[in-house]
């Protein structure tokens, strides 16, 4: 099987891992069990497909193999009782025997109700998000602990003890009730908002992006705002994603090279999802109190409407990224607000501004704050304190397509 083939089906099998989980929680409400026989059907489908192909309905044949792990699963577990004789013969409600599987299992999706109970608040809101991008959003561990800023193993046994959580507090699999949406809406969105991230630039690997992971956030974050048509900042994230995936056409040359905003070809951004995001975004702030996502939106909206790079609004966007500053202290904010207060202020006001990153614990050793800082220092003049930085920016980032863009960088200044 081709390279091209093998990575679609790698993709396939990411984009349906979270709705045969959710299918198999719906079942039998074994969260662990589920996602380990997920992991075995997985497995099966990467062995067999290549083989024999991929079937007419990938989806039903993962359910019907995972769910024959879990009966498998399920019928060695009561064999194991009784012959320990721990436990009296089951009772109706204790699985006896396989479950039938009619056509509408294949066809119902039930990512939407997993992404609700894995955000439950029974779980810290760290927790919640670990698990959520571990189970909806298809992330590894190191991608969620890049996401993070923390090292792999601490993210490991975070996303162990929400499981365990969720197992031992017996969370209901079902889309929450309208006064229960309030308090685990504000995790779904964060969840969402990083699995987008994560597809449209990923952290570690040889591709700049994933178009099935961002894609599949948008139509999670679309689900979730028809759930809830009135929430402001949900329709803002929606929004922010939309103007934002509305760039993914130009961000990458014909080896899959990384195109920075300002060298894009902008008639290849998707013009009707700019239209769609800039309807949703000022409708959004129409209805009051405005949030963070809505704010990164109305940015996102004014860097989409410049034809050229030279046509932006800085002064605008500056404005804005102030706004945003009073609401979060997330070190990419600074980091935004930074690049935006250079290009209104010049580059010495920026690099005054990502002195305070230095001693952020969370983000002093971060690829991009290096890579900025080589920006703005070749933009000043200074290009041997530039080359520096664009080396340590790319020895830091694990990301090919960035690594070899700050290389790029770097090798313009020693000609």
């Amino acid at each position: 099987m081709s390279d091209t083939v093998a990575r679609s089906g790698e993709h396939l099998l990411r984009e349906l891992a979270p709705q045969v989980l959710a299918a198999l929680m719906r079942r039998f409400s074994d969260f662990p069990g589920a996602e380990d026989a997920v992991q075995e059907a997985l497995l099966a489908a990467a062995l067999q497909w290549p083989k024999t192909g991929v079937p007419n309905h990938p989806r039903g044949w993962l359910i019907q193999v995972a769910n024959r792990r879990m009966t498998d699963q399920f019928r060695a577990d009561i064999a194991r009782r009784r012959r320990e004789e721990l436990a009296t013969e089951p009772d109706a409600d204790t699985f006896s025997g396989e479950p039938e599987l009619d056509a509408g299992e294949f066809e119902q999706d039930d990512t939407l109700r997993l992404l609700f109970m894995c955000c439950h608040p029974a779980l810290t809101h760290s927790a919640a998000i670990a698990l959520t991008l571990r189970a909806v959003g298809g992330l590894t561990t190191e991608e969620i602990a890049n996401a993070y800023l923390v090292p792999e193993a601490t993210m490991a046994q975070r996303i162990s003890r929400a499981k365990r959580r969720i197992q031992e507090s017996g969370v209901r699999f079902h889309l929450p009730r309208v006064d229960e949406r309030a308090e685990r809406l504000a995790v779904v969105m964060h969840v969402l908002y990083l699995i987008f991230n994560e597809g449209y630039s990923s952290s570690v690997g040889a591709s700049l992006q994933r178009a099935d992971l961002a894609s599949e956030a948008i139509r999670l974050t679309r689900l979730a705002h028809a759930l809830v048509p009135d929430h402001g900042e949900l329709c803002g994230l929606l929004a922010l994603m939309l103007l934002t995936d509305a760039r993914r056409p130009a961000r990458t040359g014909p080896e899959g090279q990384l195109i920075a905003l300002d060298e894009q070809d902008r008639r290849l951004w998707d013009r009707g999802l700019i239209d769609e995001g800039t309807q949703l975004i000022t409708a959004a702030l129409s209805g009051g109190s405005v949030g963070p996502y809505q704010l990164q939106a109305a940015i996102a909206a004014v860097h989409d409407e410049a034809n050229r790079a030279d046509d932006t609004d800085w002064p605008q966007i500056l404005a804005l990224y102030e706004l945003l500053l009073h609401m979060s202290d997330n070190p990419m904010v600074v980091l935004s607000h930074a690049i935006a207060s250079s290009m209104v202020h010049g580059p010495e006001q920026g690099l005054q501004l990502l002195l305070a990153l230095d001693h952020d614990p969370r983000f002093r050793h971060h690829y991009r704050l290096q890579a900025v800082r080589a920006h703005l220092l070749e933009r000043s003049g200074a290009r041997e304190a530039a080359l520096v930085h664009y080396q340590r920016a790319a020895a830091e980032t694990s990301s090919i397509p960035e690594r070899d863009y700050l290389l790029g960088r770097a090798a313009r200044l020693t000609q």
